[in-house]
């Protein structure tokens, strides 16, 4: 996987919100591969009815990792 979902991928054994990201989108057979771009996986995401914390925690994760975090 590569681009953000690869990048968010190192995130699986940290706690907290990005760490369930990560986990979560390991574990989605669905999970987008592309375009990187954040409005595909906020609408992947909004599909699946989540919580508006699940969107601000992939909308921190997307700014980290445009910052090249």
């Amino acid at each position: 996987m590569a681009g953000f979902g690869g990048w968010l991928a190192q995130f699986t054994q940290v706690n907290g919100a990005i760490g369930d990201l990560a986990r979560d989108a390991g574990a989605d057979p669905d999970w987008p591969d592309g375009p990187d771009e954040l409005e595909t996986y906020t609408e992947h995401l909004e599909a699946a009815g989540p919580s508006e914390a699940a969107l601000d925690t992939l909308a921190d994760a997307w700014a980290r990792y445009a910052a090249g975090s």
